[in-house]
């Protein structure tokens, strides 16, 4: 069956855009999910600018996730930091239905979703100064040198997150490539207005709110290594 959902804009002439694309085939299950939880849970980039603590009925610490992938380990943190509200961002449409259907059958009440392009989400949506936490968790590191610039880790990108920071907000990043590792340090160190808490050029220790997920238990277990930054707003 094939379904519209409001997934990754596409720009039109004098930056028109429209919030929806196709998505392509999704499952039975899939589509049961967005039926029943994208309404208690989804956000729609059509919306514009919104009010954080009006959407989550209170004021409380704001956490954004770019990038959740299957979203286990956001759920995991929802639930861990309930004095936290969590806004995760994808835009593979298996992901985000399988953690809102995920939140909704568990009642997880601090945890909102867009199904949209990062960057748009947060020009568009997110307002300045209201990101308390920023996290972005092993993104696809596009190993082969000529894909580098594809990589969502670029002095433009991180300018715009730290603007979405709190005076006090906090960036976190954690990849297990080492290149991607070292470019994230670069990218971070040489942005202004950003500090790094464990010292200039050093990694962090992985904070206990991140979850450890399986697939990085199995490649600790092979050797791998994995990269935590943390920098906050200076």
């Amino acid at each position: 069956m094939k379904q519209d959902l409001p997934v990754k804009p596409e720009y039109k002439k004098k930056d028109i855009r429209s919030y929806v694309i196709r998505a392509g085939r999704i499952t039975e299950g899939q589509k049961n999910a967005f039926d029943q939880w994208w309404p208690s849970y989804g956000l729609s980039l059509f919306d514009g600018p919104v009010d954080l603590d009006q959407i989550f009925g209170r004021s409380a610490p704001k956490v954004l996730e770019v990038g959740f992938g299957m979203g286990a380990s956001l759920l995991e943190m929802a639930k861990a930091e309930p004095e936290k509200d969590f806004i995760g961002i994808e835009v593979h449409p298996p992901g985000v239905g399988r953690l809102i259907n995920t939140a909704g059958l568990e009642g997880v009440k601090n945890l909102r979703v867009y199904m949209a392009d990062a960057v748009d989400v947060m020009e568009d949506c997110i307002a300045d100064g209201s990101i308390d936490r920023f996290q972005l968790y092993f993104p696809d590191p596009w190993h082969k040198k000529k894909h580098n610039k594809r990589r969502i880790v670029n002095s433009e990108f991180v300018q715009l997150l730290r603007r979405k920071l709190s005076s006090a907000g906090i960036c976190h990043m954690a990849t297990d490539w080492q290149p991607y590792a070292d470019h994230m340090m670069e990218v971070l160190t040489l942005a202004p207005g950003l500090e790094n808490d464990s010292g200039q050029y050093l990694f962090a220790a992985r904070p206990e709110y991140r979850p450890k997920t399986k697939f990085e238990a199995r490649g600790e277990k092979l050797g791998h290594g994995v990269w935590d930054l943390l920098f906050s707003n200076a």
